[in-house]
């Protein structure tokens, strides 16, 4: 079906929507680079993903060689969206479905997967990839003492690189008019780069196809080594694309580089494109992009034609890269750079600068000077020095046990002073200063102390942003 004919009549079922999704100009993550730049978005299928592409194929090539049959069990290891796609035509033709998942993967695609009333086997990742317990190896056991079952077997079946050489590999040639001049994408299984770069360098042998990795995946050094060398992978955070082992349906002779990309640039990325050009992406998607914008760079030519490939949906991944707690805790989100100054100014500007007291003045004269301005501590003040500090809990609790300290000076009973701290200094590095035993901070403005930040403070602060 002509691209332009889409949608125009009904459908006999949602498999018929697969494909024909839109290539679409990346504007604003582009300004100044000269060379145009267009995304494939294949989170229009009904899916979510490209995966979606080939699992139609794999389910009937399983079924023409009688290897499925009514109300068997499709078996997959699965990052998510395979599965999805899996589930999707499972459900129209009266099949179950058991998935393995790596536990890095985000709970929006466990949740998904079982929509589909698919069965999901939690598996961990820090693993080896041979290992019994890996989520590809746990499938394979499943699927070998499973009756009637079938193991998709997406990272060795022909029939997925097979699927975008005969339809994504095709339509980007069609949707280009024949100008596509590179290919940007990424491994997984290899389906898509392999599939698309095939039939590209069929139709054009001058097309260059660029593959993005994620840093810690082992597929980038392999290629670079032309194969001599296979590292062992470590773990990173992106999903669905990198692999610790190769997969039989990567072609790598139709690669003509490799880039890697760390997790924070590539999630970065997948929030630009979200909240630049309005498309709703996960971190693969924001790892591809990168590549392209390096290669868009390093081409230069207004008359190259670079397209990528915009994975999966932003909404599989809302509790990880759009989570800014899970991003900072991840050291993928730099924190913003509020200094103490401004925290001071968050105050209420009824408090006084500094409420602070003298040496000489007694214990009971500190208390009264607490209540009247509603704070808990006081910070001991001679010649423009913070000299001692005191607080209510402390002075109440000397008090009860000895009245008679209620007329003593403070120099007698004062604890250490509190620190003083230049009002540039960003808050994240004075939240460690604050203590029970160091409950305040002074805060040091052109040579003067313009006031006090507490522990209460802080939290205050925190709780706002």
């Amino acid at each position: 079906m002509a691209e332009v004919e889409r949608n125009r009549r009904p459908y006999d079922n949602v498999v018929e929507t697969i494909g024909w999704t839109p290539l679409i100009r990346l504007n604003s993550v582009t300004r100044g680079i000269r060379t145009p730049l267009y995304a494939k978005a294949e989170f229009f299928n009904p899916g979510g993903s490209i995966k979606d592409r080939i699992a139609l194929p794999i389910i009937e090539r399983a079924e023409r060689e009688g290897r499925l049959r009514s109300g068997g069990t499709i078996v997959e290891g699965t990052s998510g969206n395979t599965g999805t796609a899996l589930a999707i035509v499972a459900a129209l033709r009266g099949y179950k479905c058991i998935f393995t998942m790596p536990d890095k993967m985000s709970q929006e695609k466990v949740r998904l997967l079982k929509a589909f009333g698919a069965e999901v086997i939690i598996t961990p990742t820090a693993v080896p990839p041979d290992h019994p317990d890996s989520y590809v190896m746990m499938a394979k056991r499943i699927a070998k003492e499973t009756p009637n079952s079938i193991l998709a077997d997406q990272f060795y079946n022909e029939a997925n690189p097979q699927a975008h050489y005969e339809f994504t590999g095709p339509e980007l040639w069609e949707q280009t008019e024949g100008k596509i001049t590179h290919f940007v994408a990424a491994a997984g299984t290899g389906g898509t780069i392999t599939g698309v770069g095939r039939y590209l360098k069929e139709k054009n042998p001058r097309i260059r196809i660029i593959a993005g990795d994620p840093v810690g995946s082992i597929l980038a050094d392999y290629w670079r080594s032309d194969g001599k060398t296979v590292h062992e992978g470590v773990p990173y955070k992106v999903e669905g694309i990198g692999q610790d082992k190769i997969p039989g349906t990567l072609d790598m002779s139709v690669i003509d580089d490799f880039q890697t990309v760390a997790d924070k640039d590539a999630f970065a990325m997948a929030r630009r494109l979200t909240r630049e050009e309005g498309l709703f992406v996960g971190g693969s998607s924001g790892l591809i992009a990168q590549v392209a914008l390096r290669v868009a760079r390093e081409v230069d030519d207004p008359n190259a034609f670079i397209v990528t490939v915009l994975c999966d949906t932003g909404e599989r991944y809302l509790s990880k890269v759009y989570n800014d707690e899970w991003m900072r805790e991840n050291q993928m989100l730099d924190s913003s750079r509020v200094t103490l100054s401004q925290v001071l100014g968050m105050k209420e500007s009824e408090t006084p600068g500094v409420v602070g007291t003298t040496p000489g003045a007694t214990v009971r004269q500190a208390l009264g000077l607490m209540s009247l301005h509603d704070v808990s501590q006081l910070p001991v003040m001679e010649d423009g020095n913070c000299v001692g500090s005191v607080t209510d809990s402390s002075l109440s609790q000397k008090a009860l046990e000895n009245p008679k300290l209620l007329d003593a000076t403070l120099s007698e009973v004062m604890d250490s002073p509190f620190p003083v701290i230049s009002g540039e200094q960003p808050v994240d590095s004075v939240v460690k200063l604050l203590s029970k035993a160091n409950p305040a901070v002074l805060v040091r403005h052109n040579g003067e102390v313009k006031g006090i930040v507490t522990r209460s403070d802080m939290l205050h602060f925190m709780m706002s942003r």
